[in-house]
């Protein structure tokens, strides 16, 4: 690359061959562009190149390279881009994380730490994000980070991801990239996934000869790995890998459009509480057991008072809750207080149900309900409003030290499941018959009267 506008114009900056398949990942313009597959394809020194290449080129652009964990960014990013990059192009700052190239255009080097990265990220603007294994993060910090791709800049935003099989973002890339498989909202159309955004390059160790000549025994290494890993890591295999724990889980089985409800079918409440995250669902059940999740909340950073009021403030007028499930720490009584948070939360007005803390005996209750009975349809449906459950059972894994269990990592993911958990393990009772009463089989829209509104369309009622 010739670099004409540093301090010695005419000087070059070797960036080294890219092979056929880094170039493709080069040259693609989809705003949407997965690179990999299998390991060893050359996709974390394709991110550092075209991250500096296009810096370097391109005055004003502003770039983004994405690591799960900060030493992984500092190994593989950092030194090797703050080590390539001439000090006449542009200079590292260890402070802020960032490069900065004497056009104006900057490289910031960040890792996700769950949900507080949230709050770091807010209000960033970005031309170029690469997330390096796309597949080490969740759909939510996908869809969450697309949000950063804005600002004036005459460049056209895109982001770029490498993936292997495997991990906690198996579910969502594969559906996007490998099996294509589009979402499309009738109501709000806006939210459609459009097939042209999203481009899939394929690459293995074999178009990788720089690899191959150095580590001649690389591909040797990946054969010898055990079936599944092998076919997964070796030949890119994607279905080589189980990915989600609730692989039951389908989109078009499991979902539904908020809907009105029968106001006779009996609902519930479960939550999971701490300080770094309250996770509330709503649950229906109607005359034959089938559980209908039709709103959730969640937020961090509440006390107890606080969790309380926003719960009864998002249970609506007429909206009976026969119970509220809670875990069972929720009644250890406080050292300084000598007071149980239960109690707190029945003195603002929820009243707890102690739920079973059983992990692995609530994860296969969920599984249970999630297979289709003798009807041919699932015992448990969730409303396409509550997007943060759907992402989470899709995305945690199995725990490779329990396979019995679900994982705890990463732990923000965790919450709206153990919600769910605490739900199916505990007794519930199916809604009224037709017409058992006059008065408890009257239906009112479920939650405001006849006709939906804008907060029932808000909150999935």
């Amino acid at each position: 690359m010739r670099k004409d506008r540093g301090k010695s114009p005419g000087a070059v900056w070797d960036l080294g061959r890219a092979n056929e398949k880094q170039r493709m990942f080069f040259m693609a313009r989809a705003p949407f562009v997965a690179y990999g597959g299998a390991k060893g394809g050359g996709k974390t020194w394709a991110v550092r190149t075209k991250a500096m290449g296009g810096a370097a080129v391109n005055p004003g652009l502003r770039v983004l390279i994405m690591r799960r964990t900060y030493p992984e960014l500092e190994e593989n990013h950092i030194r090797p881009i703050a080590a390539a990059v001439p000090k006449e192009i542009g200079t590292y700052t260890a402070s802020v994380r960032r490069m900065s190239f004497f056009n104006g255009s900057t490289i910031k080097f960040g890792h996700w730490a769950g949900e507080q990265s949230e709050l770091e990220y807010q209000g960033q603007e970005f031309d170029w994000i690469f997330i390096d294994e796309a597949t080490q993060f969740t759909e939510r910090t996908f869809n969450y980070l697309k949000g950063c791709l804005r600002g004036v800049s005459p460049y056209q935003k895109r982001m770029y991801l490498t993936c292997n099989p495997g991990g906690v973002g198996h579910g969502w890339v594969k559906r996007l990239f490998i099996d294509r498989d589009f979402r499309r909202s009738s109501k709000n159309p806006e939210e459609n996934e459009d097939p042209e955004d999203y481009v899939f390059i394929p690459a293995t160790v074999e178009d990788n000869r720089y690899l191959l000549k150095e580590s001649p025994n690389y591909m040797r290494m990946l054969a010898q790995m055990p079936e599944n890993l092998r076919r997964a890591y070796r030949y890119g295999d994607w279905n080589a890998l189980g990915g989600s724990y609730f692989s039951e889980l389908r989109y078009d089985i499991h979902t539904f459009e908020p809907w009105r409800m029968p106001g006779r079918w009996r609902r519930y409440r479960a939550l999971d509480y701490g300080l770094d995250m309250l996770a509330v669902l709503w649950v229906a059940v109607d005359e034959e057991g089938r559980a209908w999740v039709y709103r959730e909340w969640t937020q961090e950073g509440l006390i107890v008072r606080d969790a309380a009021r926003g719960i009864l403030e998002r249970t609506l007028p007429g909206e009976e809750i026969a119970a509220t499930f809670a875990p069972p720490d929720l009644w250890s009584r406080q050292k300084d207080s000598g007071r149980t948070m239960e109690e707190i939360f029945r003195s603002c007005g929820v009243a707890l149900t102690r739920a079973e803390s059983n992990r692995v005996q609530g994860h296969m209750m969920i599984k249970d309900m999630l297979a289709s009975g003798a009807d041919g349809e699932p015992g448990l449906r969730i409303s396409r409003e509550c997007g943060r459950l759907l992402s989470d059972l899709g995305a945690i894994q199995q725990d490779r030290a329990n396979p019995g269990d679900c994982a705890k990592e990463p732990h923000e993911i965790t919450h709206t499941v153990d919600a769910l958990r605490y739900f199916c393990v505990s007794r519930v009772s199916p809604g009224l018959g037709e017409g058992e009463t006059e008065e408890e089989s009257q239906e009112y829209g479920f939650l405001f009267g006849p006709e939906p509104t804008r907060d029932y369309i808000l909150y999935g009622g």
